[in-house]
């Protein structure tokens, strides 16, 4: 079985999102929202490597975003807590975040291959290749114009794979590295590289990962949201064309890529029961000095409580397309993302260990009767 199939030939594969940062990716202020300790990291991991989930992707933050919770300020730095979790856990793969911007190539690429080490060929790269501006002044490192950082990261890329793949020393000689006697041992377990996974929202970006990566990740964002039933529905066109053109276009170069993307899941025994939970933990009780700090890093546009649009651009941004509902409701949700074209989707939760539990208990199996999952003592 290739290292693409994650250990296993669900149709549909399962994961865990963000969950080494606070708050994981839910701008909430309720008092159980996810601490992210490394305990509970731990716990969470081997509770999905023992319920049959396939992945674990971190996000990388190196301070908070504010608000009344500084949300996702704490944070492990992702690849040593991956190589950790992959010690403790036996099947599930684990995947560190890196900036290509902050990790220099030669110690990138070491680290990395210690990490897949640890797992046995179960370890991933999340591949970032944008800055995060708030944390950049920490580090003092120019950032390249747009396009310009594509080059960087293209060049980042073919050191570290010719670390690993050149039997012999050489040089390198680009525009933003110019390195000699290049050398690396180990190189990666067994005789495959570890999966390099890469969102790319603009044209080059997407060039980027369809050429380099094994997966893809992009987020579900053409959707509507019904205030009174609290469902979401996806512009199933065109979400599902956005998949179809970035499989194309990994054709168009002899590749096969997955695709992946991300989901906040409320569930809850009834479908009102999860509207509920929804309206408290995140509106009623939203971190939104958070929400109002992302959405100026990301737009530029500055909180204005006054307006109704940008009070509306204030709910889409803390939904961060939920799927909310009874087990059937999430259930019908996950499959349909699967029949657009989803590979895998990682899962978001207010309290992950909390919650994991009935979305194991009362989702997974309405999956494996829907053809999408085998369960997990069968895998």
């Amino acid at each position: 079985m290739t290292r693409l199939a994650l250990g296993t030939p669900n149709k549909l594969k399962l994961g865990i999102f963000a969950a080494n940062l606070s708050s994981g990716m839910t701008a909430t202020t309720v008092p159980e929202r996810w601490r992210a300790t490394w305990d509970e990291n731990q716990r969470l991991a081997q509770m999905s490597d023992e319920r049959g989930l396939e992945f674990f992707i971190p996000l990388a933050r190196w301070r908070g975003q504010g608000g009344a919770t500084n949300y996702q300020d704490w944070g492990f730095e992702t690849l040593t807590w991956a190589s950790a979790l992959l010690a403790c856990t036996k099947r599930i793969y684990v995947f560190g975040t890196v900036h290509v911007m902050l990790f220099h190539p030669v110690v990138a690429a070491k680290m990395m291959v210690t990490a897949d080490h640890v797992g046995h060929g179960r370890f991933g790269v999340n591949l970032v290749v944008g800055p995060s501006k708030p944390q950049m002044p920490m580090f003092a490192i120019p950032v390249p114009e747009h396009d310009d950082r594509y080059v960087l990261a293209q060049e980042w890329l073919d050191i570290v794979r010719g670390l690993w793949r050149n039997p012999n020393d050489f040089d390198y000689d680009g525009t933003y590295f110019q390195l000699k006697d290049l050398h690396a041992s180990p190189t990666p377990f067994g005789a495959s590289e570890p999966l390099f996974l890469n969102a790319g929202a603009s044209g080059i970006g997407q060039d980027f990962a369809v050429r380099n990566s094994d997966a893809f990740f992009t987020s579900v964002k053409n959707s509507t949201f019904d205030e009174a039933t609290g469902i979401v529905t996806p512009d199933i066109p065109v979400v599902a064309e956005i998949v179809r053109s970035v499989r194309a276009r990994a054709a168009m170069l002899g590749r096969d890529i997955s695709v992946y993307t991300n989901v906040n899941v409320i569930c809850r025994p009834t479908h009102r029961e999860a509207i509920d939970y929804y309206r408290y933990a995140l509106e009623e009780n939203g971190d939104w000095p958070a929400i109002d700090n992302e959405i100026q890093l990301r737009t530029g546009i500055v909180a204005d409580p006054a307006s109704p649009e940008y009070l509306e651009r204030r709910r889409r941004q803390i939904r961060q397309f939920p799927v909310i509902g009874d087990p059937d409701r999430v259930a019908e949700m996950l499959a349909t993302l699967n029949h657009i074209g989803f590979d895998g989707i990682g899962l978001v939760m207010i309290n992950y260990l909390d919650e994991l539990p009935y979305i194991c208990d009362e989702v997974l199996p309405r999956l494996e009767r829907a053809g999408l999952r085998l369960p997990a003592a069968a895998l």
